[in-house]
């Protein structure tokens, strides 16, 4: 069973409180590694079942976690929790985060990556949920989002395994990757322990036959689809 790290603040904040602790957590980052490669990735998701809460007012974390390269499903942790943050841009990792450490918290398994749907250092505070909950668990991670949130790309090529840099204020926060052909890219950004070419590569060998890395897509259809 993974060892949970002292937490690195609490959660009861403002969202003023909020976008400081992103800004001061962000000079943490580390952006070289791992060290060697994975052998158990993980992918992770939130969702907001209507079945839970027509409301959205309760998320549900899923935490899938694959062997690699083989992406063998070996165990899937869930948990659903109240959510206690405002919805705010920008600060969406307060909102998940919880969730998302209630779920790593019942795994037996320990990962040596994870892949989050969203958001690592593409973000406008460099702290993206991949940023945040890799840095809270001391873990390498990486954001796999499927939308862009700060930045812009060009002259991506429509083959599978085509990359173009993701830009934002003159730096180099991601990359557009294509993981099939002729279908829309996934934004990847490393999130903690990462560099952005070993994000990519990791990212490409978790794709088969679908748009979105295999941890990745488990842990989306864990944390929105009734057991």
């Amino acid at each position: 069973m993974p060892a949970l790290p002292r937490p690195l603040h609490r959660w009861d904040v403002t969202p003023d409180e909020a976008v400081e602790l992103q800004v001061r957590l962000a000079s943490r980052i580390v952006r070289r590694g791992p060290d060697a490669p994975p052998r158990l990735v993980a992918g992770v998701d939130v969702g907001f079942p209507r079945a839970l809460d027509p409301e959205g007012g309760i998320a549900r974390a899923a935490v899938a976690v694959l062997s690699y390269p083989e992406l063998e499903v070996l165990e899937v942790a869930r948990a659903e929790v109240p959510v206690t943050f405002p919805y705010v841009p920008g600060l969406l990792s307060f909102r998940e985060a919880p969730a998302i450490l209630a779920a790593y918290a019942r795994l037996e398994l320990e990962p040596d990556a994870l892949i989050f749907d969203g958001q690592g250092i593409a973000h406008r505070r460099r702290f993206g949920i991949a940023s945040h909950v890799g840095l809270w668990l001391d873990k390498p991670s990486l954001g796999s989002a499927k939308s862009i949130l700060v930045g812009h790309y060009r002259d991506l090529g429509a083959g599978a395994g085509s990359t173009a840099d993701l830009v934002d204020r003159g730096e180099v926060v991601g990359q557009a990757v294509r993981t099939r052909s002729g279908v829309t890219p996934v934004y990847v950004s490393l999130g903690h322990r990462f560099d952005l070419p070993g994000a990519v590569s990791l990212v490409l060998g978790c794709c088969r036959r679908y748009r979105l890395p295999e941890p990745q897509r488990r842990a989306h259809h864990a944390a929105s689809v009734e057991p």
